[in-house]
Order: C-alpha cells, then sequence, then structure tokens
C-alpha cells in the first residue's frame, strides 16, 4: 500500500497552496510534524490576514496575495483541492520536479499502519446525502465511524485524532481525486456523471477522468450506476486488485452482481449466497427519506458500499430509517391553499435540477442564478411535460429563458429582473399566482447562487422565508 511509506518529515521544505478549510489544517499537522512550512493564497484581504496571524504565530511563513511562484527550496506542494490545475504554480512544480499532493493525498499518506478502510463517494451530484446514508448504515452495523472528507470532519483530523474508527465514509470531490494520485479505497462508487467544473477541469474528459480515480486498486467493490454508462465505463477503465467486483445499482429489477428495486424492496443480488437465483431483502422504498427516484439510487449505492463491507441488510434498513438528509435538499418547506412548496435550493447545476423535477408531476418551477458554463436545452426538454409555469431569477436566466422558448413554449415564463433581498419573496409570490391546487413549487434552481445570495443555503433559507410568509398572509 502506498500510504505505508513513512517520510521524514524533519527539516522538509512543504509549500502549502491556499488557506482555507484545508490548507489551516493541512500547514499545521505538517508544521507539528518538523517540516518547514511555507503557505501561500492568491488573496489578501482581512479574513487571509487573520488566518496568516494565527499560523504566523506558531512559526509558520505566509505569503499573502502571491500564490504563483514556487518558494525557494520547495520539496513538496500540498494543495487546497479549489485550486486549477493550470496555476503558474503546478507548472513551476512539473519544471523542478516536485510533487503536487491534495489534502486527501496527505491524509491518505498519513495513515497508520493500522488504519480504517476508507469507503469512497464521487458523483456530480448525491455524494453528500450518499455519504450520509452510508455512515447511518455502519453505524446501525455498530462500526464506529464518521462522515469525512468534503463534509464534516476533516480527514487530518479522522486520520490523526484520538478517535479510533473501524471504516470511514469518505466523500470526495473530482477536485481532490485529482490531486490524491496514491489513494486506494476499500471499494468506492461514481454515482453519476455529468458535465459540471469544467471551467476548472479544462473538458468533460478530464473531468470524468478525475472522477474514475477513485476505482484504482479498489479492494472489494467498484459501485458503478447501471443507468449512467459513463460510470462504467470508469470501472472497466480501473486498474484494480485481484477479486474486486463491478456492483451495479438500478431503480429497475437487479440482475445478479447489482443492487436494485423489485415492487417497492431495496433488494441486493450482489453480495449474496448464489447470486444467480438468489436475493436479499434490504429496506423498503419508503424507509428512504425522501423517497424520490434520485434519493433511492443515493440509497441503493450506500447499501451496495455498506454491502461490500460485510454489513447485514438489517443494518441496511435501520440506518436507512435513522437518516435525516440535511437541509436544503428536497425539503418540504409547508403546503399553502392546497400548493406544495418545496426547497432543493441544493440543486446548483442541470443535473440535479433535472433528479429534482422528475420526482413531481405538476410544478411551478423556480429557476435561475449562476449558470457556470451550463446549458439547459437538455434539463428543460426532459422536463416540459411537468411544467405547470416557470418563474426566473439570478443573472444567467435568459439561458434558461431561450431554452423554455426553444422546448416548451406553452409554459408560462415570469421573469424577474429583480436583485435585491425582496427578489424572492417576489418569485414565491409569482409562483403561487401560476400554481393550482395539488402542484408543487419547486425551488430548483439548476445554477450558483453567488449572484444573489451568500451560497445555496442563505438562498433556501429565502425561500422558506417567503413561503413561511405567504402562510401567515393566508392564515
Amino acid at each position: 500500500m502506498g500510504s505505508q511509506e513513512v517520510t521524514d518529515w524533519q527539516g522538509k521544505n512543504v509549500t502549502v497552496a491556499g488557506l482555507g478549510v484545508s490548507g489551516i489544517p493541512a500547514a499545521k499537522v505538517l508544521h507539528g510534524l518538523g517540516a518547514v512550512v511555507t503557505v501561500v493564497n492568491d488573496g489578501d484581504d482581512e479574513r487571509a490576514r487573520a488566518q496568516a496571524a494565527e499560523l504566523e504565530a506558531l512559526g509558520i511563513t505566509v505569503r499573502l496575495g502571491d500564490g504563483a511562484t514556487l518558494p525557494e527550496g520547495t520539496e513538496l506542494i500540498v494543495t487546497a483541492p479549489g485550486w486549477k490545475p493550470d496555476k503558474p504554480l503546478f507548472a513551476a512544480a512539473a519544471e523542478a520536479g516536485v510533487p503536487v499532493w491534495g489534502d486527501v493525498e496527505l491524509a491518505w499518506r498519513l495513515r497508520g499502519p493500522d488504519a480504517a478502510p476508507w469507503l469512497a463517494v464521487t458523483g456530480t451530484n448525491g455524494k453528500t446525502t450518499t455519504v450520509q446514508m452510508l455512515a447511518s448504515i455502519l453505524k446501525a452495523a455498530g462500526l464506529r465511524t464518521a462522515a469525512v472528507g468534503n463534509i464534516g470532519v476533516s480527514l487530518l483530523d479522522a486520520v490523526l485524532g484520538e478517535e479510533q474508527y473501524d471504516v470511514l465514509a469518505v466523500e470526495l470531490s473530482s477536485y481532490q481525486l485529482h490531486w490524491a494520485p496514491s489513494l486506494r479505497a476499500h471499494s468506492a462508487a461514481v454515482l453519476n456523471l455529468a458535465p459540471d467544473h469544467l471551467d476548472w477541469h479544462g473538458s468533460m474528459e478530464a473531468y470524468a477522468a478525475d472522477k474514475g480515480r477513485i476505482y484504482e486498486g479498489n479492494r472489494v467493490a467498484c459501485v458503478y450506476n447501471a443507468a449512467d454508462k459513463a460510470t462504467e465505463d470508469l470501472v472497466r477503465e480501473a486498474d484494480v486488485e485481484e477479486g474486486c467486483r463491478a456492483i451495479g445499482f438500478t431503480l429497475a429489477a437487479p440482475g445478479p452482481s447489482q443492487l436494485g428495486v423489485v415492487e417497492g424492496i431495496l433488494v441486493d443480488r450482489a453480495f449474496v449466497e448464489n447470486r444467480q437465483k438468489n436475493a436479499q431483502e434490504l429496506a423498503e422504498v419508503s424507509d428512504v427519506n425522501p423517497p424520490a427516484p434520485h434519493n433511492i439510487a443515493n440509497a441503493l449505492a450506500a447499501a451496495a458500499l455498506a454491502r461490500a463491507f460485510g454489513v447485514p441488510a438489517q443494518a441496511v434498513r435501520d440506518g436507512l430509517r435513522a437518516f435525516e438528509p440535511d437541509a436544503h435538499r428536497i425539503a418540504h418547506v409547508a403546503d399553502v391553499d392546497g400548493v406544495a412548496y418545496v426547497d432543493d435550493s441544493k440543486a446548483t447545476n442541470t443535473h440535479a435540477a433535472e433528479a429534482s423535477l422528475a420526482a413531481y408531476e405538476s410544478i411551478v418551477w423556480i429557476a435561475g442564478g449562476l449558470a457556470k458554463g451550463a446549458t439547459f436545452d437538455e434539463l428543460v426538454a426532459k422536463s416540459a411535460q411537468r411544467l405547470r409555469g416557470v418563474v426566473l431569477i439570478g443573472a444567467d436566466r435568459a439561458l434558461i429563458r431561450e431554452a423554455l422558448a426553444r422546448h416548451a413554449p406553452e409554459v408560462p415564463v415570469v421573469d424577474l429582473e429583480r436583485t435585491d433581498t425582496g427578489a424572492m419573496l417576489a418569485a414565491v409570490q409569482e409562483a403561487r399566482g401560476l400554481a393550482h391546487t395539488g402542484d408543487t413549487v419547486l425551488l430548483a434552481p439548476a445554477c450558483a447562487s453567488m449572484d444573489m445570495f451568500a451560497n445555496y443555503n442563505k438562498r433556501g433559507d429565502a425561500f422558506a422565508e417567503a413561503v413561511r410568509e405567504l402562510g401567515a398572509a393566508n392564515a
């Protein structure tokens, strides 16, 4: 295992690229191990200066406003995951033959010889939910675990902390995987692949290749989405340990070596004796919260990874029942006048919005924000027959309006130019005007939030607040 090479950090010159949630812990850990640490950061604002002061007090050198040049004598770069691969710093590192690790690679290398194995999850959408479901199932089996990585506990803390774990449920972004060449998971899943972060990766091929790195060296199972051929292709291309199996999940009846759904039951035909003939019931669809189709897929992926680790069927059911989804993920806010209001502000790209729209029959859709280079034709074409009306907000709303004109010309559209704090209340009031009894008003923006809100949480909060005002006015 590449992770067990012992590095002597004493006096090693390490450059940490980027302050922030991964850079600061990495700098502190490396400094504690005896490395000579220099942190470089593009930004030089008040927050960065405060973070720099904290590190400098420990004896760590910080260079603000200069993330482009390679500090003299650098032997290794540890980068924050968000730094693009085409940064001048990395070009300089390549020229000087200096390796670049991400925070995940650092955590992997610092694991002890008896470290807990990793069950890893990536994909364009559903990662956090799946990892939390997985941790809930592992806990129900009596295992010491935590949801770590891109969420919750930092991987470095999990690997180096006092707490002893039996297994870790690890969420990994494509960014993190790009910088984690020696990571080898026990088992891993790619949930789905849709165009996202292409501005960072440069192309869909590069993005898919980075996601696919999660399968490298898997020991027991490579879990893929039977409805998304690209994920199965990544399994085929991966170099895995002998005996590692490809395990599919599907919303249909499963074939051998798959998990799927039969008459409202989640069933396993992968981790059973004689999988040609037998299937193991795991849970009911109603045990999944919420039981929207894409969330059932998340539950099947989590179950597959847990079963690969040897978890009994009952723990899958108990873990799914105990799981509580995070806010702003298909969260039912309220019913007002027979219309349901649902907050899926977390649907920040077209793939997530498509899954959200597929969960309801008749929808007034609130959409728009920052498109991040996305196009909306496919999303609108697939969802057109479900749309009662659309309210558009945000900077790139014209892109969605044009797609609606092409693929759903008969659907009424309200185009809101406002970007002030009252814009969301106005959007909800407009949506109410378009909705009939039995409809769902769905905030699934298909766009990032930063044009109008600090983040998707604030956008969802504004929606929920507007719905509450609507209800109060109606009371």
